[in-house]
């Protein structure tokens, strides 16, 4: 599975291995855990045994463990740490009974052993030595980190600390059942308690004080609320839909935003993806917050030839592909998929969807851009470019650039909104 996000890894193992609720939980854990320590656990191995270890199995194993047992502040220092599941010595076991399950890395128990046990006994000096690297101290490529520096000289480094910690999970009420302060009450009926962010455009959303299951919040199934980082939430109110506008939401799934827009207007909505599975999502969500069925087409965006109906649209949303860099925090992975390339050719996509949506919308009509990234090439560089080529293009205002430094509460996130002049 090398390659793979998490996303899609995961639920195929759990399916293969046929686990339970809660050795899927610990996976998910340990791997997020791991993940978010990757860096610091390659530098550590690379100190405790400079040369390559074979076969890649072992080594993968070795990393594992190493991450788990140099979370900062020790394995029982940090209570929100997985690495809690397990004391220091169970942990080195088990590491080391994990070589008999593979032929490839029997002959590894002793060299397991030895190394883990070296690394409980000189943990502190080792940190201090290893953490002067940026890859152990920020868990991120050199690239990664490279082009935080360059783009926010004065907060890099915070932003890449912050992604150490866990996001928040952050609801958002369905406008269609209530206001979020009758779903306040119902929580705290529950035990919950939530915060009500009093910013302009996140009139629904609910920051929890702790993670819940999402079987557990209040008529989650009725279709009450949905999980939506408040980031994401600033869409639907940008956009602006009233009621009987002819909506595209383009690289629309998992649906999250296509619902938000629907819970706010009824409008005739489209809904584009070009992955069969994911657009099967966009359904399913609205389904569940009751609200009526978009138009549900899987194309390629930019192929507009093959979708649209030559009928101009009121507003656009295009959530376009992106790094993804901003919602590192939920998805720790993706520093680690990423390759330094991706990002100029991930805007060459982003200004080629632009190009092709644009000539589909109406005078006077809104376009909203965004990407859940940090990065300048996929956000105000971006939109600055969009804007030379267009003179018909007018900017109104949208919260540019958001950075968990500055909210930190809130996924990185960048939004454009663009209206088309009526007399060009």
């Amino acid at each position: 599975m090398a390659g793979q996000s998490l996303a899609s890894a995961l639920p195929r193992l759990a399916i293969a291995g046929r686990w339970g609720a809660a050795e899927r939980g610990a996976a998910q854990a340990i791997s997020f855990e791991v993940l978010r320590g990757l860096g610091r656990a390659q530098a550590l191995l690379a100190a405790l045994h400079p040369k390559r270890i074979k076969p890649p199995e072992l080594e993968q194993l070795l990393l594992v463990a190493i991450a788990l047992l140099s979370v900062p502040g020790g394995v029982h220092g940090n209570a929100s740490s997985s690495s809690t599941l397990y004391p220091e010595h169970t942990l080195i076991n088990q590491a080391v009974q994990a070589c008999a399950l593979r032929p490839k890395t029997r002959h590894g128990r002793g060299l397991v052993n030895a190394l883990l046990r070296r690394l409980q006994a000189e943990r502190e000096n080792l940190l201090q030595t290893v953490l002067r690297a940026d890859l152990a101290r920020y868990n991120h490529p050199e690239w990664w980190v490279q082009r935080m520096r360059a783009a926010y000289p004065q907060e890099w480094a915070n932003l890449l600390d912050l992604v150490a910690q866990r996001p928040a999970m952050t609801l958002r009420v369905n406008a269609r059942w209530g206001d979020r302060n009758a779903y306040l009450a119902l929580l705290r009926t529950q035990g919950m308690h939530a915060t009500a962010p009093d910013t302009p455009g996140l009139d629904q959303a609910l920051i929890l004080h702790g993670p819940v299951p999402v079987q557990a919040l209040p008529l989650f199934e009725a279709g009450a609320v949905s999980v939506q980082d408040a980031s994401a939430q600033f869409a639907a109110s940008l956009l602006d839909a009233h009621n009987g506008m002819r909506v595209l939401d383009a690289c629309a799934a998992p649906g999250g935003k296509t619902a938000h827009i629907l819970e706010r207007a009824d409008c005739e909505l489209l809904a584009l993806d070009h992955d069969a599975s994911r657009a099967e999502r966009i359904g399913s969500a609205l389904a569940r917050l009751r609200l009526p069925q978009a138009r549900i087409v899987t194309a390629n965006a930019a192929e507009t030839a093959s979708w649209w109906d030559g009928r101009a649209f009121d507003r656009i949303l295009l959530d376009a592909p992106c790094s993804a860099s901003g919602i590192v925090r939920r998805h720790p992975d993706i520093r680690w998929l990423r390759q330094d390339g991706d990002i100029s050719a991930l805007a060459m996509q982003q200004a080629a969807l632009l190009e092709a949506l644009w000539p589909l919308l109406a005078p006077g009509g809104r376009l909203l851009y965004a990407t859940c990234s940090v990065f300048p090439e996929e956000g105000g560089e971006q939109a600055a470019a969009f804007l030379r080529r267009h003179d018909d293009a007018l900017a109104l205002a949208a919260p540019g650039q958001i950075l968990p430094s500055r909210s930190p509460e809130r996924d990185g996130f960048y939004y454009a909104l663009f209206a088309k002049r009526t007399e060009h």
